[in-house]
């Protein structure tokens, strides 16, 4: 049995040495290494001056989080409690902008947000406006919340999907307030998919590079087109792009470690 399990599993244990494990040393290899191949640390030393643009990535990233949590926690309820047949429509509603391809939905909010685009033309109909909207922060945390609002919306829905009404009703009977009921009995249930949905939120998010080259402009770079230029653009350095890489690579780990503990200590806890 055991024989056979491995002769199995060796596939995947061939697939995941020659694509995540290979590519993750080579990383590792470029990041502490200069152009003759020497060991160096001045790639991770250099990554200072862009301290700002990690900042400004994990920060924008943050808040594009934080406005999904907001915006899919509710509408994931109100979704679990629809009739089945009403469920399948709504998540498939959910789910049909990303069937489009991500470089289109991005070149579709150029559109709208342009100083002669779709809104600032409807705004000037009331006199209103323009407004500059496009190349701004603000523009990359709508696109990223665009984009990447259905993967907070799925884990949520299929968790809450599964909390037995019978447990809000007896918290109502024990005379829980809306916000007891959802502060003690929905979030510690749904506490899963809060936490998956984070991560899946989140780790694309501070890496994107199309939606702040297209909203943002060049002055909102993020951890992604600095990772680019590294490897595609003039100033070609490989070795440095490769210590941005595992730097980055770091941050997502700690976040998804952070959410992690936090699953755990719900788990351990209970409802309370």
């Amino acid at each position: 049995m055991k024989l056979k399990s491995k002769i199995c599993a060796a596939p995947y244990l061939v697939w995941m040495v020659a694509f995540i494990v290979a590519p993750l040393l080579m990383v590792i290899y470029f990041a502490f290494t200069d152009k003759a191949g020497h060991f160096t640390l001045e790639n991770l030393s250099g990554l200072s001056q862009y301290s700002s643009v990690f900042i400004r990535s994990i920060l924008l990233a943050a808040i594009a989080t934080v406005i999904c949590l907001f915006l899919a926690y509710p509408l994931s309820f109100m979704l679990s409690r629809l009739r089945v047949n009403k469920q399948r429509i709504m998540l498939m509603l959910v789910m049909l902008p990303m069937w489009m391809n991500f470089l289109l939905r991005t070149y579709a909010w150029m559109t709208l947000l342009e100083r002669n685009g779709l809104i600032n033309s409807f705004l000037g109909l009331f006199g209103i406006g323009p407004f500059n909207m496009i190349n701004t922060q603000g523009a990359v945390v709508l696109g990223m919340v665009y984009n990447y609002l259905p993967y907070m919306i799925l884990p949520l829905y299929t968790i809450m999907v599964k909390i037995d009404n019978s447990l809000i009703e007896a918290a109502e009977d024990l005379g829980a307030n809306l916000f007891h009921k959802v502060t003690k009995v929905l979030i510690p249930l749904s506490m899963p998919g809060i936490t998956t949905g984070i991560t899946m939120v989140f780790v694309p998010s501070v890496s994107t590079f199309i939606i702040s080259r297209m909203l943002g402009g060049g002055s909102n770079m993020m951890i992604g087109d600095l990772i680019e230029l590294q490897f595609l653009g003039n100033s070609y350095n490989y070795n440095l792009g490769s210590a941005m890489s595992l730097v980055l690579m770091v941050v997502v780990l700690l976040c998804m470690s952070v959410t992690n503990m936090m699953d755990g200590e719900n788990k351990e806890g209970g409802v309370i």
